[in-house]
């Protein structure tokens, strides 16, 4: 705790009224009890960005970013002749030389972040859309 303390320069005990706050409202999850270990819950900020994204955004405009992705996700497909990341033989890394090795890696995790990115798009699509549903229905009541 007094290395959390130190990071946020508060007092430990300020340190550990925050973390239980933020423990109760679902933003870190804590594990095990001496010593506790905490981290953030990706849960909770996918949830966030949706949310985010369907509040700043209409339905189609988040359509929109959706076909981008899937073209450029196409394009990694072709390129990999795979239908994801995760499909790339690691024989095809394995014999390149370093620097080609690099940017294949570099490559196949930006692939995984467009697919990641793909995936919170969609549902801040459906979120979206049920939020313009729910304003229209509270419109017509």
């Amino acid at each position: 705790m007094s290395e959390i303390a130190e990071h946020a320069a508060c007092s430990a005990d300020g340190a550990r009224d925050d973390l239980s706050q933020l423990i109760e409202m679902g933003v870190v999850n804590s594990r095990g009890s001496r010593p506790a270990e905490h981290r953030r819950n990706e849960d909770y900020f996918r949830w966030k960005r949706v949310e985010t994204l369907a509040s700043e955004h209409t339905p189609d405009e988040l359509s929109t970013k959706i076909g981008a992705l899937a073209a450029e996700d196409a394009r990694f497909r072709e390129q990999f002749d795979v239908p994801d990341p995760d499909s790339v033989p690691p024989t095809l890394i394995e014999e390149q030389r370093h620097t080609t090795v690099h940017e294949t890696l570099e490559s196949l995790s930006l692939w995984r972040t467009l697919r990641d990115d793909m995936h919170v798009l969609q549902r801040a699509t459906h979120r979206a859309a049920q939020r313009q549903k729910d304003a229209d229905s509270s419109v017509f009541a």
